[in-house]
């Protein structure tokens, strides 16, 4: 079958396509006949060996998530474990595999596994109330884009934070309330008092943005998009009456956290941005424009 590898550690170009034998479920696992590969930033820093929640030996067929059909005919989505999914088949443990509603297109239900859940789970985890104003990073990105919607379906007043003037032009059309460019010197400064703030870039822009938040404000930082953490300490949280909001899922929380963004996807009330596809073979030109901030909402792989 085809696939692409990760030779080694290292830049886009370690990601070469190929071919491979097949995969065989073991017992409590399903083949899927993969249509659609996610592509995430994550994966990225795990191609160029950095520390993830996956350990990954090259070589190896990277790729966490996949849609497509499994033995029985149904349109699934399943995420792999952190390999295989960068092929035109893949195995998935029975848990980690979910049906796709009636009404979701496959695309659609591939780009809200990684990233609805997370939108999802951090969202909650914040425990916003209607009325409150809320600072979303990265807005026109895969997690950020959901993240906005999720908020104005909360009745909250959101603020986008993105790169560029396009990348504003669609937060507004997701329903952002006021919109400001990070790359501007001073952009925090612009900011009102924010009671959330959604931290999904880290490094600068993270610490800027925890200096809008007024007393009482929690922090989710789920991200580091600009390479680094936000670092923010429990002391600076502590000197600002900030709460700094700790996320660690449970098996059943993530599991019912995917299937509450694929109900949402499927009732029209939460929709993915798909802002770019690549044919799989060109995997490492996903990786490339994921890496220089060049994509707006999710990146996917077409397999088929």
């Amino acid at each position: 079958m085809r696939a692409v590898w990760l030779t080694a550690f290292g830049g886009p170009d370690v990601l070469v396509p190929g071919e491979a034998r097949e995969p065989v479920p073991d017992d409590g696992q399903v083949l899927i006949d993969v249509e659609y590969a996610n592509v995430t930033f994550v994966e990225t820093q795990m191609r160029a060996g950095m520390k993830g929640p996956f350990r990954v030996v090259p070589p190896l067929i990277p790729g966490n998530g996949v849609g497509g059909v499994d033995g029985g005919g149904r349109r699934v989505v399943a995420s792999t474990g952190g390999a295989g999914g960068y092929a035109e088949r893949a195995v998935a443990d029975r848990a980690a595999v979910h049906a796709v509603p009636d009404g979701l297109p496959l695309d659609h239900a591939v780009a809200l596994l990684a990233d609805g859940r997370t939108a999802t789970l951090q969202f909650q985890a914040a425990e916003p109330r209607a009325g409150e104003r809320v600072l979303v990073e990265a807005a026109a990105g895969g997690v950020g884009s959901l993240l906005v919607q999720l908020a104005k379906n909360a009745g909250l007043t959101v603020v986008a934070a993105v790169g560029d003037a396009g990348k504003a032009e669609l937060a507004a059309e997701l329903g952002a309330d006021e919109v400001v460019l990070y790359r501007e010197e001073g952009w925090e400064k612009k900011v009102e008092d924010v009671d959330i703030v959604f931290d999904g870039v880290g490094g600068d822009i993270g610490r800027k943005a925890f200096t809008t938040l007024r007393g009482g404000g929690r922090m989710a930082s789920y991200g580091l998009a600009s390479g680094e953490w936000a670092g923010i300490t429990q002391q600076q949280a502590d000197e600002r009456h900030v709460v700094l909001v700790r996320n660690r899922p449970d098996p059943a929380m993530l599991r019912q956290a995917t299937l509450s963004a694929l109900t949402a996807g499927a009732a029209g009330v939460l929709r993915p941005v798909i802002g770019q596809r690549f044919p799989l073979e060109r995997a490492a030109d996903a990786h490339r424009a994921i890496e220089a901030r060049a994509t707006r909402g999710k990146t996917l792989l077409d397999v088929r």
